[in-house]
C-alpha cells in the first residue's frame, strides 16, 4: 500500500459516524452486522446510516451480502490489516539513542 492509497482509506474513514460504524463492524469480524442492528447499536437514523454505509463500500472498506431481504455488512478485515501494517511498518525506521520503540 503506497500513501495515496492510505490517505484514500483514511479520508473515508475522517467521519467520526464512519469510524464508528468500521469500528463495529470489526469488532463483529466475518459475522457483520444487518443495518438495523448498526442503526440501533449506534442511535442512527436509517437515513443518516445509509449513507455513511455507501461511502464506507465506495472506498471498499466494508462490503455487502444479500440475505433474504436483509443486507448484511461487514468490514473489509483483509484490508484493515494492510492499513494497520501500513502504518506500523514506519515504527522505529530512523531509530535514536531517544527512541521508544
Amino acid at each position: 500500500m503506497n500513501t495515496n492509497e492510505a490517505a484514500k482509506y483514511f479520508e473515508c474513514l475522517s467521519s467520526s459516524i464512519r469510524l464508528d460504524i468500521f469500528s463495529l463492524l470489526i469488532r463483529y469480524g466475518k459475522d457483520g452486522r444487518v443495518a438495523g442492528d448498526i442503526a440501533s447499536e449506534l442511535d442512527l437514523p436509517a437515513s443518516n446510516l445509509s449513507f455513511h454505509l455507501k461511502a464506507l463500500m465506495h472506498c471498499q472498506l466494508i462490503v455487502v451480502e444479500q440475505e433474504g431481504r436483509f443486507l448484511r455488512y461487514r468490514a473489509n478485515l483483509p484490508l484493515m490489516k494492510e492499513l494497520a501494517g501500513f502504518l506500523t511498518k514506519q515504527c522505529c525506521i530512523t531509530q535514536s539513542k531517544n527512541s521508544a520503540c
